[in-house]
């Protein structure tokens, strides 16, 4: 018997149904046929490949298999994205981004060859079924940044300083300066937008609103989606969560998606350490802390930070960059249709717990970013 045919045969049985005995069938077979390995990982490029045509992205893979399958899996499909990448079109920074952060891989030997068979066709067969997102390019295709000379550099180390206030803010064990820490970083967040801004209305050739993914990761899922929308709205971006695949889409530009993307994973950082500490402290009381202290707690955080983070969008700028921020508010919003024709609201659930929601307030104050300064 050929090898195709081993492969032909073998995803016949298991990857277009469901049952355990068409998997144990069709990991008998690869398993029995050692040279059919190779063919086994070509096939596996070309559904990953076509999860990039349907506009999944290596991190949304990730994502998806580690919420539905096992680790094993999800170091498979490391491995795969890996290889894939070798073959495939430069897709820019981000991406690579991405595929540089994959888990690292697993053991090189595999003793059990009927196991790993296994895994590989739960893998195909989740990889087969992942359905169409929205496509985050830029219709016409991602855009060129314009040539800033020195520009370009201070951006680098604008970035970078936001980046190194934030690891402060969450590695001090001090509240004080923790706040103190994340406003200065909004503040350098503000700044930098409103340069973004007015490099992009320069530019021969404007720019226009992207669009990336972030993960929110459970537990708590809704809570950290209401505060990724709430980090968002205050950085010129707008947010829509999806909650089965366990990610929001940003919509804004560039420099405004990084800020969104710094500030919200700082955050989460901060709230945890918060949390962990409020928890010892009812423990030390005498009173037992739940699940439901844990949600009202990150609830309440996010609930208070956005509103805070909402006052801060609210300074006022100068009349001549007031219609270049309008511009860019319509184009994000105008994408943002587009992409999203149809969307709901929810209501947030599980904020019951009069002490989780109070602790959480009081962290959210403790982490909370001042208004921005007067723009010029």
């Amino acid at each position: 018997m050929s090898t195709p045919s081993t492969v032909d045969r073998a995803f016949r049985t298991a990857l277009y149904d469901t049952t355990d005995a068409a998997l144990d069938t069709a990991a008998s077979l690869l398993a029995a046929d050692p040279a059919a390995d190779a063919e086994v990982a070509r096939r596996g490029e070309e559904f990953l490949a076509a999860a990039w045509r349907r506009h999944w992205q290596p991190a949304d893979v990730v994502r998806v298999v580690r919420r539905e399958l096992d680790d094993v899996h999800v170091r498979l499909a490391a491995e795969l994205i890996r290889a894939q990448a070798a073959h495939d079109r430069p897709r820019g920074p981000r991406w690579t981004a991405q595929v540089d952060a994959l888990p690292a891989p697993g053991p090189a030997a595999r003793p059990d060859r009927f196991a790993h068979a296994t895994a590989v066709l739960e893998l195909y067969r989740l990889l087969l079924r992942l359905p169409d997102l929205e496509p985050l390019d830029a219709p016409g295709g991602p855009r060129s940044r314009p040539e800033a000379g020195p520009g370009a550099g201070a951006e680098s180390r604008s970035l970078a300083r936001i980046r190194a206030l934030l690891a402060k803010a969450e590695a001090t064990g001090y509240p004080e300066e923790a706040e103190a820490l994340s406003a200065k970083a909004q503040e350098l967040m503000a700044r930098y937008s409103v340069d973004e801004a007015l490099l992009a209305a320069r530019a021969p050739a404007p720019d226009a609103p992207g669009a990336c993914r972030i993960g929110v990761e459970p537990p708590y899922e809704q809570a950290k989606a209401v505060l990724l929308d709430a980090v968002a709205d205050a950085n010129h971006c707008r947010a829509v969560w999806n909650e089965p695949f366990g990610f929001s889409t940003v919509v804004g530009f560039e420099g405004d998606l990084q800020a969104v993307e710094l500030l919200y994973t700082s955050l989460l950082v901060q709230a945890e350490t918060a949390m962990t500490r409020a928890e010892a402290a009812q423990r030390a009381g005498g009173r037992k802390r739940t699940k439901s202290f844990r949600q009202a707690f990150l609830a309440a955080y996010a609930h208070r930070v956005g509103t805070r983070l909402r006052a801060a969008a609210e300074a006022p700028v100068s009349d001549d960059l007031l219609p270049v921020l309008a511009s860019r508010e319509v184009a994000v919003a105008d994408r943002l249709e587009r992409m999203f024709p149809a969307t709901t609201t929810t209501r947030l659930r599980g904020t019951a717990d009069a002490a989780g929601w109070t602790e959480g307030s009081r962290a959210a104050d403790r982490a909370q970013v001042t208004p921005r300064r007067p723009l010029p």
